[in-house]
């Protein structure tokens, strides 16, 4: 039987509510009775909508918030450079941040640090796919593919920790600082990749 849209009524509230709380909580945190009450839903649904329970939810509230944040991150990336989609998406961050007055984290982060192992393998696709995004903008922008990946690598790292930086210090400039240092790598890449500069082999022995 195929999975509901997470689109649907009350699953679609508790799936909701769960990345919310996950997001100030982290996962250890959250019970599917904190869920209850967040999202309104009757008490019989749980099991009928996840019936593997706890686990279940938690790891498709992982994978919604994943579509979400990598279909943002895809409208970022849809830029002439890859150094002016990164300040998009840093300006993104910011401002969720903001509104969640600085109390609310990365919910694919969270999951990546829980003990629930369905839901890390959920984040580590997310950061698989994030990863494989920002190289292909890389990779189409000039720069050479393995350069392109070892960077993509270095950029979610960096966004994810300046995400935390920013929630302690209540301010976006962690975010802000980080951007530009990798704006300076993005172009640094591309400027290797387009160089016309020949690359001499070396003497054989």
């Amino acid at each position: 039987m195929p999975r509901p849209k997470d689109s649907d009524g009350p699953r679609a509230a508790m799936i909701a509510s769960a990345i919310s709380l996950i997001r100030r909580r982290g996962v250890a945190a959250v019970s599917f009775a904190d869920v209850l009450a967040a999202s309104g839903a009757p008490r019989g649904s749980v099991y009928h909508h996840f019936p593997r329970g706890r686990t279940q939810l938690i790891t498709e509230a992982t994978e919604v918030a994943s579509a979400r944040i990598t279909a943002g991150l895809g409208r970022a990336l849809d830029t002439p450079e890859t150094s002016a989609a990164l300040r998009a998406l840093a300006h993104t961050l910011a401002r969720g941040l903001d509104r969640g007055d600085y109390t609310v984290g990365c919910p694919i982060a969270a999951a990546a640090l829980s003990n629930e192992p369905d839901a890390v393998a959920a984040a580590g696709s997310a950061f698989d796919t994030w990863r494989e995004l920002i190289a292909g903008k890389l990779i189409a922008d000039g720069a050479y593919p393995e350069r392109a990946a070892s960077v993509a690598v270095l950029i979610v790292s960096a966004l994810e920790g300046a995400l935390i930086v920013a929630r302690t210090e209540r301010s976006p400039a962690a975010l802000d600082t980080v951007v530009a240092e990798l704006g300076a790598l993005c172009r640094s890449a591309l400027d290797a990749g387009r160089s016309d500069v020949p690359i001499t082999p070396p003497a054989a022995s």
